[in-house]
């Protein structure tokens, strides 16, 4: 990041800029919300929907949505999201319960699916964590200029 000043604006101006010849950076209330693991577990902790790929994924991501409007944003603002799971095949040949449900709040994030060897939990299968970014519920974005 560069600094506006000589040819790129007035002389003494130090506003940020985001390199030669571009635009300034404008700064907002922006949260960066890391989505830690995110699986098929009931309040307590325990395993829910044993062997069932379809309804452990749907669970999860129900899971992961109300931690993001927790955090006053809204699911669309999900920008990355990865999926783990242990019985790769079985999760891909159900994943239209995930794109499914992302379509219906306007998400488009970079989605991956990964297989991996374990989870937390016996008998899970899959677990979601990703990345939201967003302005929250109620703030305000700086006016243009600023």
């Amino acid at each position: 990041m560069g600094v506006r000043g000589g040819s790129g604006g007035a002389a003494g101006d130090l506003r940020p800029t985001a390199g030669v010849g571009a635009g300034r950076v404008h700064v907002s209330p922006a949260v960066f919300l890391p989505l830690g693991a995110h699986g098929p577990l009931d309040e307590r902790g325990r395993l829910v929907h044993a062997e069932d790929p379809a309804a452990q994924l749907a669970l999860a991501l129900a899971e992961l949505e109300a931690t993001v409007i927790a955090a006053g944003l809204q699911p669309h603002q999900v920008v990355q999201l990865r999926v783990s799971a242990t019985d790769l095949p079985a999760v891909l040949s159900v994943l239209d319960t995930l794109t499914d449900r992302l379509a219906e709040v306007g998400a488009t994030p970079a989605l991956s699916v990964v297989g991996v060897s374990a989870l937390p939990v016996d008998g899970m299968l899959v677990a979601l964590d990703g990345l939201a970014l967003g302005t929250p519920s109620g703030s305000t974005p700086p006016a243009p200029g600023i």
